[in-house]
């Protein structure tokens, strides 16, 4: 299994082209370069998202302007191509109406954008761009971090083999994992995405469970529960 620090851009965007034959999503990446801030320009077009419930979401055009207008300092080009291209593409999993959050996205997310600005010259405002990308999003940055940090912690911890079993223990990270299960299935609101898989492989890369079939029995496993 490729190290999470190991994996390209590029091919997380394929991933979301990628779709799982079980009900239970998983992805597999490959690659060998560090994620680095290099990505083709997003498209100038007014994406829309369809409505849900009722309710109009914004535009593709109005969540980049909330953006602009919470971080006003300028961003090397480098790294502000990349921003607006993931920024764009999570509007869509955001407003689409099966999403739901879960701290397995955000571990997701919080992964791939901390590599992402990994060499950004300013600590404080790569930071200060976090906040702004995902309240632009009209979510927590907060929960976000929090969720992600409790998600590693709790991955630590564990093994291949207490993954494996995760739908027969009791715990608070298992009862999320549960629920994520248990809506992949049908029992509620699922949206598979790059950053629930880039999550699941973190989760995977911290409890040290790198033989192949693990993925395959947790997701076994998170079926039959």
């Amino acid at each position: 299994m490729a190290a999470i620090s190991s994996l390209p851009f590029a091919a997380l965007r394929r991933a979301a082209d990628w779709r799982p034959s079980t009900a239970t999503a998983a992805v597999s990446v490959s690659g060998g370069v560090m994620l680095n801030a290099r990505a083709r320009r997003g498209s100038r077009s007014v994406v829309r998202c369809v409505a849900t419930a009722g309710d109009i979401p914004p535009t593709v055009a109005d969540t980049k302007m909330n953006f602009l207008k919470s971080y006003k300092r300028p961003i090397p080009s480098i790294y502000s191509t990349v921003l607006q291209e993931l920024l764009v593409q999570q509007h869509l999993m955001r407003y689409k109406s099966t999403y739901q959050y879960d701290p397995v996205f955000a571990l997701g997310f919080v992964t791939v954008y901390d590599q992402l600005m990994e060499g950004y010259p300013s600590t404080e405002d790569r930071d200060a761009i976090f906040k702004s990308y995902v309240t632009a999003l009209n979510e927590d940055p907060e929960q976000y971090r929090a969720d992600a940090q409790r998600m590693e912690e709790w991955a630590r911890s564990q093994n291949g083999n207490l993954l494996v079993e995760f739908s027969s223990r009791d715990g608070e990270i298992e009862s999320i994992l549960k629920d994520i299960s248990e809506r992949a299935q049908g029992k509620g609101n699922f949206s598979y995405s790059r950053f629930f898989a880039v999550g699941l492989f973190r989760l995977l890369e911290l409890s040290n469970a790198t033989e192949p079939t693990v993925l395959d029995k947790v997701l076994c496993c998170s079926k039959h529960q």
